[in-house]
């Protein structure tokens, strides 16, 4: 610590101001003895661009890396192992690249299934999430590679997600939002926390202090550095008072100026700007003394780890007697994504494969029986020829195979979507072929969870969710029964969107969101509110069966050990996820019906029993009180449930706790909807603002005259002549960008959700404030006064 606090001492004030904003779109600067560190886009492999010395293009062309499954399908394998081992993988290959830092995880919550960008994030529940996101920052800085826990906090769509304000009570903050964040910090101290680009409660994330230091560094002992997520900066000044380390993209010293202002007028304190850069400069050097020398490693130890990922995480859906496949059997394997097998999802975190396998490859490596059609083209248009073909070859054979799943246009970073459905040139195939033949087994190839109403027309569904560049291999193992299904549900499927609660509030916009439905998110709605679904959390199926026996749950105070056998009563080996929840009876406070408080995966050879345990701390069983200002544990009986799904509980023991005599906040007669969550479909602001506690703010549109530099292209684009002709130019220009891409529709789709703001950031400072602040009074309806600021911003001075 002596020597970073010489190194700091060293700097000059403009050194320190320097270091506190990026070289360029992924590196830091380096300053004297302060090194330059590497950043890439990960979570689920490197995206390191060929062109990264320059840091101009942030979707362009990257070196070979292996593409791990994403974090839906991480979650889903519900072991810590392969979290861990991913990491792992993943740091050794960055070794080789020479980065220091690889931004991932993504650990926001699935607050709804309709968030484009859910194939990134791991689960709905947060004891999930955090125990993921743990073991992966684990993996990787054991191997001493950087992580970068992100998105930080509360970003839950991509509708706006520059600049929503997200209005969410502190209650539901903390139980939802903030534990897995909370869980990766204290245990595993990534090296960085990237914060989101919206907006908490009315403060922007990168000058949020209450978040950035009250919470992440005073009260869970965040040791390393905050940087901002590409763009996320508002007030560079206020970013460096809340806890900011590190602005990224640099902006080529055009956000530096805000911070020497500030030192200069008295607003910022050295002190202020020394706590920064002390984190800086020490970051930097854990960066660059992590480096191995001479490091060698063999890619194809990280392809057997991907397909490891890929079958760990797959999930087992539906089988009626027809899996797994035999050698001998005639099959036909169909469908566009059999052959352009969708390995991973669209944006930033796109990586390109060192040995992509798509299924059609793995049929022909294996020597499979098989014949093949396309049946479908990747872009949702029918095509009469492919589906003749494909129920011609589906005829004579004695089981068909068919590939289907969401394409890049139906689900990408960017955007969120419209709706559940399969694209429909698949749905009208999957009819066509049940009419010649209904021995039909489903794969499924996509990042978030679809409608099932076309179920009725298979007799197995075996969802490999996103399968990395391994795919194909995963996924023959797990048709043919090399490998047993174990994967488990991270998320609910609904059987249709218009029984969740939180699609009454989701996107909401374009000013705020508002989280009206509170705790009650994915499967601790759906169970409370006693609704149907298609398959619920913790759901997943296996070629052998499993008997739970002989609970035995032992009481410390609020402490409980939870004791159990499992039996694989079945005639292969397999890997059964047990999990344990909570349920609270009678409680002052509204809860959920259960809430996920551990769990363990278990492999059982035919006629194995294994006792396992799992331990209940106090926190099993608290809830966030707000008078409090901390957690706490309510008197009263509790149910500790263990079950193989949330809705397929095996068994369940009483116990009573003296709690720990906390005044606890009775919401029956002001917010009455809580407490009877499954007799109404909506709530009222007025209730929401009674747990809120606050008056919720107005998410009235903006209209010409009142826009800013945080207003959208979107936004402006209705009601000023001069906003609609700027958003149809830059319209004009993404279509030309991502023209005969797979990130085509993410680009477009992205445009009317960029705030102004992002101009100066993603140009590197090509584009001034000054000139910002001119086009928004061109927009505004002062033309003529706001071209020759925009002018004025161009020159030398006023950048």
């Amino acid at each position: 610590m002596d020597n970073i606090k010489n190194i700091v001492d060293s700097l000059s004030t403009e050194q320190k101001i320097n270091l506190c904003s990026g070289q360029d779109f992924w590196h830091t600067l380096a300053v004297g003895d302060v090194p330059s560190v590497l950043m890439t886009d990960g979570p689920h492999g490197l995206r390191k661009e060929a062109n990264e010395a320059k840091g101009v293009n942030i979707m362009g062309k990257s070196e070979l890396a292996t593409c791990f499954p994403p974090a839906v399908t991480l979650a889903s394998s519900w072991d810590k192992e392969v979290a861990h081992d991913v990491a792992d993988a993943i740091a050794s290959e960055a070794h080789l690249q020479n980065i220091g830092t690889v931004l991932g995880p993504g650990t926001n919550i699935k607050r709804s299934p309709l968030c484009g960008r859910n194939f990134e994030y791991f689960s709905e529940d947060p004891y999930l999430a955090g125990e993921m996101a743990t073991n992966y920052i684990l993996g990787m800085q054991e191997n001493h590679i950087g992580c970068s826990l992100k998105h930080f906090c509360a970003n839950n769509q991509e509708f706006n997600r520059m600049s929503i304000d997200t209005i969410v009570d502190e209650r539901t903050l903390r139980e939802i939002y903030l534990p897995a964040f909370e869980k990766a910090v204290k245990v595993a101290q990534p090296y960085q926390v990237m914060c989101s680009y919206n907006k908490l409660n009315g403060t922007y994330l990168s000058d949020n202090y209450k978040m950035l230091t009250k919470i992440l560094r005073e009260e869970w002992g965040f040791k390393g550095i905050v940087v901002s997520d590409w763009g996320a900066v508002n007030d560079r000044a206020e970013g460096i008072r809340a806890g900011l380390d590190l602005e990224m993209p640099g902006t080529n010293g055009i956000n530096n100026k805000f911070i020497k202002k500030g030192l200069e007028d008295g607003t910022l304190t050295m002190d202020d700007l020394d706590r920064v850069v002390t984190r800086l400069v020490e970051y930097a050097l854990k960066c660059e003394n992590d480096k191995y020398e001479n490091y060698s490693y063999d890619y194809k130890t990280s392809h057997k780890v991907a397909i490891r990922a890929a079958e760990s995480g797959a999930v087992l859906l539906k089988n009626d007697n027809i899996l797994p496949l035999k050698k001998e059997e005639k099959i036909a394997l169909i469908g566009g994504l059999a052959e352009e097998s969708r390995y991973q999802g669209s944006g930033s975190s796109k990586i390109c494969p060192q040995n992509l396998v798509s299924v059609l490859d793995a049929f022909k490596n294996e020597g499979a029986n098989f014949e093949y059609a396309k049946g479908y083209k990747i872009k949702d248009v029918a095509d009469a020829d492919l589906i003749n073909e494909a129920c011609n070859i589906a005829k004579t054979a004695d089981k068909v195979v068919l590939v289907l799943g969401l394409t890049p246009d139906y689900e990408a970073e960017g955007y969120d979507r419209d709706h559940l459905n399969l694209p429909v040139n698949q749905t009208t195939l999957l009819s066509a072929l049940y009419k010649v033949n209904q021995n039909i087994v489903v794969v499924l190839q996509m990042g978030s969870v679809i409608s099932t109403k076309w179920m009725t027309e298979t007799k197995a569904v075996l969802n490999t969710y996103l399968g990395g560049e391994a795919v194909g291999e995963a996924t023959y193992n797990l048709l043919y029964g090399i490998t047993n299904p174990s994967g488990k549900l991270a998320e609910t499927f609904p059987l249709t969107l218009d029984n969740y609660l939180v699609s009454k509030y989701f996107p909401m916009g374009p000013i705020n969101v508002q989280y009206r439905e509170s705790i009650f998110v994915g499967y601790r709605y759906y169970d409370s509110a006693k609704v149907e679904v298609a398959f619920p959390f913790g759901y997943g199926l296996s070629y052998t069966t499993f008997d739970y026996s002989n609970l035995n749950v032992v009481q410390n105070g609020n402490t409980a050990k939870v004791t159990f056998d499992i039996t694989n009563t079945g005639s292969v080996k397999g890997k059964e996820v047990a999990q344990v929840y909570v349920k609270q009876i009678d409680s002052v406070i509204f809860k959920a019906d259960k809430e996920l408080k551990g769990f363990i995966k278990v492999e059982l050879d035919p006629g194995e029993t294994k006792t396992v345990t799992i331990e209940l701390d106090e926190r099993a069983f608290s809830y966030y009180n707000v008078k409090k200002d901390g957690w706490a544990i309510e008197k009263g009986t509790y149910q500790i449930l263990v079950g193989a799904s949330s809705r397929d509980i095996k068994f369940d023991k009483t116990i009573e706790l003296e709690g720990d005599g906390t005044e606890n906040i009775d919401y029956r007669e002001l917010a009455p909807s809580y407490y009877s969550i499954d007799k109404v479909d909506e709530i009222s602001i007025e209730e929401f603002s009674k747990i809120y506690g606050n008056t919720v703010p107005s998410g009235a549109m903006l209209k010409k005259g009142e826009y800013h530099i945080n207003t959208t292209l979107g936004e402006v684009s209705e009601d000023s002549w001069f906003g609609h002709f700027l958003y149809k130019v830059i319209l004009f220009g993404g279509k030309i960008v991502g023209k005969n891409t797979e990130n085509e529709t993410m680009i477009i789709r992205s445009i009317p959700n960029m705030p102004f703001r992002s101009f100066v950031q993603f140009t590197g400072g090509l584009l001034s404030h000054h000139s910002v602040d001119g086009l928004m009074m061109m927009i505004n309806g002062h033309f003529f006064k706001g071209l020759g600021r925009l002018f004025n911003g161009m020159r030398k001075k006023y950048r």
